[in-house]
């Protein structure tokens, strides 16, 4: 069956991760926050934020600023936004397969982080839509959010490749009817790819 649409994750495939476990470790260490309480108010807000249910503002009022602070709301959040890099080799494929296939992406991450990211590295030049947690809902692993995606994007599930590093995220596809390939590196994704018939 031929391949109509690609799912891609964005954090940890497209990009790097935007605020995962690595990422909030420096900045939480450089602003000179307590690492325990952090990881514990972090834990009950992140899937708040993730669901949209929560601004990135609202989570830093409990993540970080439920008390005084030497500096700013804005800086810490810019601090968050500074985290996130271009995975080159991965977007240069991307950005050759766009016009080719159709292509969203399909991805967990809060509002403000996401828009930013989309902004920032061009990701509306070759992707056509942004299923993200914060607008649907529901977040990946739940098999509602690649019933969803493939509903949107107004395909068979068979006929669509998500994309993602995590593994869970990749057999979770798979059971949802997608096709899916776990992400390692642009070489391994462009060939596994060729294998399906999608070629940049």
């Amino acid at each position: 069956m031929t391949i109509q649409a690609l799912f891609w994750d964005i954090g940890g495939v497209l990009l790097t991760n935007g605020w995962d476990r690595e990422q909030r470790a420096g900045v939480v260490t450089r602003y000179g926050l307590d690492v325990t309480d952090f990881a514990e108010r972090h834990k009950l807000a992140a899937p708040e934020l993730e669901l949209g249910r929560l601004s990135l503002s609202e989570y830093l009022d409990q993540t970080v600023f439920y008390a005084p602070r030497t500096f700013s709301k804005d800086d810490f959040r810019q601090a968050m936004y500074d985290q996130s890099r271009a995975t080159p080799d991965t977007l240069a494929l991307a950005r050759r397969l766009g016009g080719k296939v159709r292509m969203y992406s399909l991805n967990n991450e809060g509002h403000d982080l996401n828009e930013h990211r989309i902004d920032t590295f061009g990701l509306r030049d070759f992707l056509l839509g942004f299923f993200t947690s914060c607008y649907l809902g529901v977040m990946k692993p739940n098999p509602a959010i690649y019933r969803l995606g493939v509903e949107l994007a107004h395909v068979h599930a068979d006929q669509a490749v998500m994309i993602d590093d995590r593994m869970q995220n990749v057999e979770a596809a798979r059971r949802a009817g997608m096709q899916a390939i776990q992400y390692l590196s642009a070489e391994q994704l462009e060939a596994e790819l060729k294998v399906l018939g999608v070629e940049a």
